[in-house]
């Protein structure tokens, strides 16, 4: 009966990795067309830095906006539409970037 349970076990979990074989293709998954990377408009805020981060308040960013700030956690996710602001620890505005 052990056998038995362990041998469905086994075909249950090779079965699943089949799947995600047929899922994911033989290059990896496919990464669907995104918007360009143009879109958050990091281009166009070039001019924050170097700035005080204290400019940023009286300043409204569509969302997705983060403000992040030294040894601040942020999540390693790609949106190429979000904007992120990094500051420096010397409080000035380092970084705009689209991500």
């Amino acid at each position: 009966m052990g056998k038995t349970i362990s041998a469905i076990a086994l075909a249950l979990m090779l079965a699943g990795c089949q799947q995600d074989d047929l899922a994911t293709g033989p290059q990896g998954p496919e990464v669907p067309a995104g918007p360009e990377p143009k879109v958050c408009q990091a281009e166009a805020l070039q001019y924050l830095v170097g700035e005080p981060a204290h400019v940023l308040e009286t300043m409204r960013f569509a969302p997705p906006t983060r403000i992040i700030r030294p040894g601040m956690a942020v999540t390693m996710d790609y949106l190429p539409h979000r904007l992120n602001i990094s500051i420096g620890k010397d409080e000035r505005i380092a970084r705009v970037t689209c991500g």
